[in-house]
């Protein structure tokens, strides 16, 4: 799977033989698309999507480019799974974030633990290396956060807004956070 900030972007690219295959690096070339599927955005919105994939004329495997304004294995748009780990740094619990963005308490508090230290360190850390290629007035005199997470969806938060500035671009600022975080928002599952 390959994250990608905007699809229509990502498609021109893939035409135009300019995406590189992330195992062997060689070009990528388009392979129809993936499985339809939709998910829930926010204020009960539905997004129906299929995704395109690309196999590699080298090695001949194939990736699926996904939306960075959806999240892998995840019913929720990106943006929803945003609005709920922004809230939780906020102070907000499972239960008042699962009754605002209208989802199961068991979702929100899925989310949620799919966040824990190590990983809101790995993303401060990409927030940072963001920061740093976007804008690094971004690091000067950052405010005091409360957490660790609070403190990466802040900075991931600038770097968006930066990179839309700097690049006159639309993107919606979850989707460039998220494609800033390799589309992983949220920790994968461990495997047992």
């Amino acid at each position: 799977m390959i994250v990608v900030a905007c699809p229509q972007r990502a498609e021109r690219s893939l035409l135009a033989g300019a995406m590189s295959c992330p195992h062997c690096s060689g070009r990528l070339r388009p392979h129809g698309h993936g499985r339809r599927r939709t998910v829930r955005g926010l204020n009960d919105t539905r997004l129906s999507v299929t995704p395109r994939r690309a196999e590699c004329a080298d090695c001949g495997r194939t990736q699926i480019l996904l939306s960075a304004a959806l999240t892998a294995r995840r019913a929720d748009s990106t943006e929803v799974i945003g609005a709920a780990l922004a809230a939780k740094v906020a102070g907000a619990g499972r239960r008042s974030i699962a009754a605002r963005l209208g989802r199961p308490v068991s979702t929100v508090r899925n989310w949620l633990r799919r966040v824990p230290e190590p990983h809101a360190q790995w993303l401060w850390q990409r927030a940072v290396q963001r920061a740093v290629a976007v804008d690094r007035e971004l690091l000067a005199g950052p405010l005091v956060q409360q957490s660790t997470l609070a403190h990466a969806l802040n900075l991931l938060a600038g770097a968006a807004l930066r990179y839309r500035q700097r690049f006159a671009l639309a993107d919606a600022p979850w989707a460039l956070m998220c494609f800033f975080a390799d589309g992983r928002l949220l920790a994968p599952p461990p495997f047992s």
